[in-house]
């Protein structure tokens, strides 16, 4: 066992940023050492997050200004998106690795970031982020940046991922997915009124996700499919569906699929595979991973058509959980160390 290690949290008061803090009270190894929030300093984190302030490792942490970041082992970057590269300095000076949540790094076309993270792109980084999907990149990244992917493109290519490695279907997909409000981070000016038992289109063309799902999907498979994605706003806190709809190549049969699904997913404890759902509740389902660092997937085959579910908890899988599953890797310890695997309900 390795000995403890000096993290931080950069971007510590949103929602992200308080789903790191929350686990990372909990891991075996690892010591908060630092959590910034520029107007947040000097607040006690049970007051800003006040589901943590039980939590006797709480006690006497408080935020403080980035700019008093102290030498640390691993920094977790949970600033909004387009903030980190103004602060990448700062954080490349003091921390050993940084593990970055928000979107700035993760495109490498430089026309997609200027299209997708414009204010990304006015602050050009001479360090190379390496992108991360535990479950599917070879190894651990050896550099000291490392970006994670965002929670319904991960979702998405946890769907995806065995179709195309394996490539058993056409390079077209449709891919529909919700998500609940939390995605849209703390700062949402959406109105709850206008949220609750609301079911709306949150994005039908151009979500930032699809060029990261294209890109992930070719650097991990060698094909890079036409992808339309859509997004859709739920009236839940937490949680994310995908449902993707391809067409099998000819000659595909269904059992083809179901062994594509078993082999990707073998021996990876957080993408869990549903290998025979018949009634609904067997599917994917937003109650059964929520709250866990676990994403379900399942497919289905009828003829050609073939549709892939996924479900994660956008805040955990994708994003606060994701992120610890990478320090735990490149860390040595163990995958799991402070992951929780079981879902809350209701």
């Amino acid at each position: 066992m390795a000995d403890k290690i000096r993290v931080a949290v950069a971007g510590a008061s949103g929602y992200t940023g308080g789903e790191v803090i929350r686990l990372l009270l909990d891991h075996p190894d690892v010591e908060l050492a630092f959590l910034s929030a520029e107007r947040s300093a000097g607040t006690p984190i049970g007051a800003v997050h006040p589901w943590l302030r039980n939590h006797p490792g709480a006690a006497g942490l408080k935020f403080r200004p980035l700019a008093e970041l102290e030498e640390v082992d691993v920094a977790f970057g949970c600033l909004p998106t387009g903030t980190l590269p103004g602060k990448l300095p700062l954080l490349a000076e003091r921390a050993k690795r940084v593990l970055n949540l928000a979107g700035d790094f993760r495109l490498r076309d430089p026309q997609e970031v200027q299209e997708f993270y414009p204010r990304t792109a006015a602050t050009p980084s001479e360090e190379e982020f390496a992108y991360y999907v535990p479950e599917l990149s070879q190894g651990v990244p050896e550099g000291r940046f490392i970006n994670l992917p965002g929670c319904m493109a991960v979702a998405t290519i946890y769907a995806l991922y065995p179709l195309f490695a394996e490539q058993l279907v056409e390079p077209q997909v449709v891919v529909d997915a919700k998500t609940g409000s939390s995605g849209g981070g703390r700062g949402s000016s959406e109105q709850p009124a206008e949220r609750s038992g609301n079911f709306r289109v949150h994005k039908l063309h151009g979500h930032r996700h699809t060029p990261e799902i294209r890109q992930a999907i070719a650097e991990f498979t060698g094909t890079a499919p036409e992808l339309r994605f859509s997004t859709h706003s739920l009236d839940v806190p937490r949680g994310i569906m995908v449902t993707a709809y391809s067409r099998l190549r000819p000659g595909t049969a269904a059992l083809d699929v179901k062994r594509a699904y078993a082999k990707a997913y073998v021996g990876k404890p957080f993408v869990r595979v549903r290998p025979a759902p018949k009634a609904p509740q067997d599917f994917p389902m937003l109650k059964a991973v929520n709250g866990s660092n676990v994403a379900e997937v399942a497919v289905a085959v009828k003829g050609e058509q073939c549709v892939a579910v996924a479900a994660l908890d956008n805040l955990i899988k994708g994003a606060a959980g994701q992120a610890i599953q990478a320090m735990n890797l490149i860390s040595g310890f163990d995958e799991a160390a402070g992951l929780p695997r079981t879902a809350v309900s209701p």
